[in-house]
């Protein structure tokens, strides 16, 4: 898209981007989303650290909430960070409004909209590419994958990974960002810090056959096959695959499934029709499993599909300490969910 930098341009040399008073990162990359606002946070808070971040879920902000958070002063008389996190809803309920505050910054805070789709043609978008900042955070070709999986094997991990063994990890793993950081981590246990890791190494360790069965369960799911999704899980979890994982492996995907009902349900909205084909390719969805997609889509049907985003939250959070339930029987309720439409009251 014109008028917006790529995330991984943006993350190599942030200081030719400097942070506007609204910054929007965008796109189906759930990874380099929070590489970027994490970033944000560092360039402009510095040392204050989280005392001046305020962080909102933009299906329930309410915009008088975050300005005042904007104008508030900071403790230590920096700037204030506010991220509106899942900002599509946030953005459809007051586009007028932040229209005019992007014309016209009513504080010194910096304010992160963080949103799935994020279109060209509105006159937000331009309003935005004329006095503030767009990071694309759209899933990268492959060949940018592999080139940005040597330099972050260095950086964040402290390992040497030579332009074909990244070639190998990519092929192996797909280009899933996050899954793909993931795999570098457990590289760099075995590597040890400032270690070379080989292609026979990652051929040796590299659970490739597990995220493969990440997506047949994901697949048996949407299918409705809840005892073929049972048994995936089953040996992912045996393996020990640890369950916050699982979920970050299929969350991606869900989340896409999730930003395509939005746009469908949002159009209407506006006495517009979006083909549900339009609107995954929207969301991210690549087209060579556009079809499939759509399968999927039509089966949960657009009252579950409307909850992805809740119980996605739901099961990190629980996930996380934030029930009493076990991980499995949590991510089994996610299942069951997907799987099983609701029974007629």
């Amino acid at each position: 898209m014109p008028n917006a930098v790529h995330a991984l341009d943006y993350l190599a040399a942030p200081d030719k981007y400097p942070a506007c008073p609204v910054c929007v990162a965008f796109g189906d990359e759930a990874f380099l989303k929070r590489l970027v606002v994490n970033r944000l946070r560092e360039v402009v808070l510095g040392d204050e650290g989280d005392f001046s971040l305020a962080t909102f879920d933009g299906d329930r902000a309410l915009l008088r909430d975050v300005i005042e958070e904007l104008s508030t002063v900071a403790m230590f008389g920096g700037k204030r960070l506010v991220v509106v996190e899942g900002a599509d809803d946030f953005v459809t309920r007051y586009r007028s409004e932040l229209e005019a505050y992007v014309a016209r910054p009513k504080s010194i805070g910096v304010l992160v909209l963080v949103v799935g789709a994020w279109q060209s043609n509105t006159r937000l978008y331009k309003a935005v590419a004329a006095s503030g900042l767009q990071v694309d955070c759209g899933s990268p070709a492959p060949a940018a994958v592999c080139r940005w999986l040597v330099s972050w094997a260095k950086q964040a991990h402290s390992i040497q990974l030579a332009s074909s063994a990244a070639e190998t990890l990519v092929e192996m793993v797909g280009p899933e960002l996050g899954l793909l950081d993931q795999e570098l981590a457990k590289l760099a246990l075995t590597a040890g810090r400032g270690g070379k890791v080989t292609e026979e190494a990652i051929s040796q360790l590299v659970g490739s056959w597990r995220a493969k069965t990440t997506w047949e369960m994901l697949d048996a799911t949407l299918a409705g096959n809840v005892r073929e999704a049972i048994v995936q899980l089953d040996r992912l979890l045996l393996a020990g695959e640890h369950p916050v994982g699982i979920l970050a492996q299929i969350a991606g995907s869900l989340r896409r499934l999730a930003a395509a009902t939005r746009l469908v349900v949002t159009a209407e909205a506006a006495g517009r029709r979006l083909a549900l084909r339009d609107a995954l390719q929207q969301a991210g969805i690549r087209t060579f499993v556009l079809e499939k997609t759509q399968q999927q889509l039509r089966w949960l049907g657009r009252q579950r599909a409307a909850k992805l985003y809740d119980w996605l939250l739901e099961a990190d959070l629980d996930l996380k300490g934030g029930s009493a339930l076990s991980p499995r029987l949590v991510l089994e309720r996610l299942i069951l969910r997907l799987a099983v439409p609701a029974a007629p009251i």
